[in-house]
């Protein structure tokens, strides 16, 4: 087995890697490089890892945030801060609700069935066969709150309960502000 891991190919990775840098969503994958220069994807993994020093991070999912929306965010918090005297932001609390998912999607891809070589599926129980799941999903939502003196302790709300201007002063905010109710 010979050494992959040569200057030549340690230069040709870098350059088809971090082309990335430049123009945006025009990098090889690490099968595309091994492809392109004939060598294993474990050597243009170890090349990476090892002689570039670099490590590969999955992008998340996340809003944008167009230049309207970052101008109009600082309009807003410009006009709190003329709003409220520096006496009392430490009195100043924010609030907010978060509804999260219990029991998540699984992937169907991984969700198999094996039956002994020679059953045909028309034998196999119905049960066994179907993947069922309920119309919707469970959840919970958690309130909490946030001011520069500190933050409130995690308010679980009960399911069904609507979330509404009397609910909210009546039972989040006394709670959050006097938890010992």
């Amino acid at each position: 087995m010979k050494n992959c891991r040569v200057l030549a190919n340690i230069e040709h990775v870098e350059e088809l890697i971090s082309s990335q840098e430049d123009t945006p969503q025009t990098h090889l994958s690490q099968r595309q490089i091994a492809s392109n220069l004939g060598i294993s994807q474990s050597s243009v993994k170890q090349i990476l890892k090892q002689d570039l020093n670099l490590k590969c991070f999955k992008k998340k999912r996340a809003q944008e945030l167009s230049l309207a929306n970052k101008q109009a965010r600082l309009r807003c918090s410009r006009q709190l801060l003329r709003r409220f005297p520096a006496s009392l932001v430490n009195f100043t609390w924010f609030t907010d609700e978060k509804l999260f998912t219990l029991k998540t999607p699984n992937n169907s891809q991984n969700d198999r069935v094996y039956a002994a070589s020679g059953i045909k599926k028309k034998d196999v129980e119905a049960c066994r066969l179907l993947r069922t799941r309920p119309t919707f999903s469970q959840s919970l939502m958690v309130s909490v709150g946030i001011s520069a003196l500190g933050h409130t302790d995690i308010h679980f709300i009960e399911p069904g309960v609507k979330i509404n201007g009397q609910y909210y002063r009546d039972v989040l905010v006394m709670k959050k502000l006097l938890p010992d109710i």
